[in-house]
């Protein structure tokens, strides 16, 4: 017997994924979030919003372009000391 599929409304996908709606139709549109439309109503899968967060998990070593170098040895909480 198949499982059933369990819905989620827009509303609610956004508040799991903690994004607002505007987000949330945009990873739609972009193509990285299925999302299936009944009508005028727009609802997604569980699973697939559960996917898409374990999809979007950062690598380790990925985030180096965002917090610059320390450079030498005498850095101090970001500041170089002064002798």
């Amino acid at each position: 017997m198949s499982e059933q599929i369990r819905w989620m409304s827009t509303k609610e996908a956004a508040e799991h994924l903690g994004v607002t709606l505007r987000s949330l139709y945009r990873f739609i549109d972009e193509g990285g979030l299925a999302a299936f439309k009944f009508g005028r109503v727009i609802r997604l899968k569980a699973d697939d919003v559960d996917a898409y967060i374990e999809n979007c998990r950062i690598a380790p070593g990925s985030l180096e372009h965002l917090y610059p170098e320390v450079k030498g040895s005498s850095a101090v909480h970001g500041r170089a000391e002064t002798l």
